[in-house]
């Protein structure tokens, strides 16, 4: 199945949005009224066709080239994307209507307020691809990868199931490593290229067409012993 682009002009819509956006609510005295609704609990029948929960998430699904062709290509797979930007939010959800894709779906949300809404051991697949990297020291407190974010995959993710992460920066790589290892609850590894069967996401077409390397690594969860 080809989704017909041309049918959902691309709205204008910036690279970042609002700065405060990218921060956990309980900072906030007061939430404002453009903040991304804080969700505890989901009804997934309002969510995928199925009724039934994701078993893949998509972690700042951007523009959602990814999790479109990933939900095409495994359509007995709930996907569920992520994303802080609504107007990325409302033209996703626009083609998951408009192409009747009934096992994608994609939610206004911080990832930083963590996960509660994902079952425990529920998820097979995560993926978190071409981070903001937030270069300056004093903007790294808006990264969503950090080790409550880990805490919640760690929940999240099946013993069997695996963390995607792929980014074309070597000092976010190195960061996220960083963070793996204090965690101590995974294993890395970077990914060869027969093991990444995965469709290429927006951000990996622009790298590609650029010449610009990236980097792509897979993280498991760590035997528990006996």
């Amino acid at each position: 199945m080809q989704i017909d682009y041309k049918k959902y002009p691309t709205p204008r819509m910036r690279h970042h949005t609002a700065s405060n956006l990218y921060v956990p609510f309980e900072n906030f005295k007061v939430l404002p009224n453009y903040y991304p609704p804080v969700q505890t609990e989901l009804d997934w029948s309002q969510h995928f066709a199925n009724g039934k929960a994701p078993e893949a998430l998509d972690i700042g699904c951007g523009r959602g080239g990814f999790l479109l062709e990933y939900a095409m290509l495994h359509p007995e797979t709930n996907i569920f994307g992520l994303e802080v930007r609504k107007q990325a939010v409302d033209w996703i959800a626009e083609i998951i209507t408009g192409e009747t894709i009934k096992n994608a779906a994609v939610m206004w949300y911080n990832s930083s307020n963590r996960l509660p809404f994902i079952q425990s051991e529920s998820l097979r697949s995560a993926f978190y691809f071409f981070p903001d990297p937030w270069h300056k020291q004093k903007h790294r407190k808006r990264r969503a990868f950090n080790l409550t974010l880990l805490q919640e995959l760690h929940r999240t993710l099946r013993p069997d199931a695996t963390l995607y992460l792929m980014t074309d920066v070597p000092e976010v790589d190195s960061y996220q490593q960083e963070i793996i290892s204090l965690h101590e609850g995974f294993e890395f590894r970077y990914a060869s290229d027969d093991e990444w069967n995965l469709p290429r996401t927006d951000h990996e077409n622009f790298s590609l067409k650029k010449g610009i390397p990236y980097i792509r690594a897979i993280v498991k969860k760590k035997a528990v012993s006996s």
